[in-house]
Order: C-alpha cells, then structure tokens, then sequence
C-alpha cells in the first residue's frame, strides 16, 4: 500500500488517529496534548467506532494497525509525514520539518521498525488511557 498524502476536504481536520491501546502511542497523544496549548489538534483511538472507519477507509488494519494518521489542511498523511505535520505544527517544534529532507523511504523504514515493535518494547493497554480530562474532552469516539 501506499502511504502518500491522501485528500480529505471532508473530515474533521486537525485530528489524530492514534493506537489507544499502545503506550508509545497513548503517549504521543499526551505529548502533543501538552504542547498543543490552542486546542488545535483532536484525538481518536483506532479501537474506537469512528477511529475503525477512518482507519478502513484509508487502508489501515484496526486490530492491527500500522501507521497513525493525520488530518491538515484537507488531506490524511500517514507513518513519518503524519509525525512531522503534527510536530511542526507545534509551538517551537517548527524545526522538526528539516527532519523532511531525509529520504521519505528512510523515514518510514525507521518508522516502521518502531511500529513492528511498539507492543513488546513500550507495552500495551486493554484501553485507551486518557488521563487527564482536557485530553478526555479532546478524545473523539463516534463520528462527528
């Protein structure tokens, strides 16, 4: 399959598609939550009822899924482009787009690698831990 930028006009945008039953992943969520001091960005589990239809609209394998993903500016972005967007977009992580000059194939040769192995490496949770309940109130289950 292939992992380039996808358009999407008609999602929710600015929302991140994320494993919530992997820490690693779980954690991403609560890192971008605390930089992200606008709101900007909303949060949807995979396991959850609308994260599993965007996840098979785009190719992704809910019980297994392989790549998060990100809605910008109209369009779904996957594995180290989503991670990059999402940085950048940050309040002084804009330097995290220089990390775009490595080769694509590089990125996601890394990004995969880390994804194949997140379970036994960061562990994995039976559900979604929001945490905090601003995270909570970001956290999106059903479709919009």
């Amino acid at each position: 399959m292939s992992w380039d930028a996808v358009a999407a006009p008609d999602l929710v945008q600015d929302l991140i598609l994320f494993d919530g039953d992997c820490v690693l992943c779980s954690r991403w969520a609560h890192f971008v939550h605390r930089r992200d001091r606008a709101g900007r960005f909303r949060f949807v589990a995979v396991q959850s009822p609308y994260g599993g239809l965007l996840a098979r609209r785009f190719g992704v394998n809910p019980q297994a899924p392989q790549t998060n993903l990100v809605v910008v500016n109209g369009s779904v972005r996957f594995k180290s482009d989503a991670a990059l967007a999402i940085l950048a977009a940050l309040p002084g992580w804009g330097w995290a787009r220089a990390a775009r000059l490595a080769p694509k194939w590089l990125r996601d040769w890394l990004y995969d690698r880390v994804a194949r192995n997140r379970y036994q490496v960061f562990g994995r949770r039976a559900r979604c831990w929001a945490g905090d309940p601003q995270l909570a109130a970001r956290i999106i289950e059903t479709a919009p």
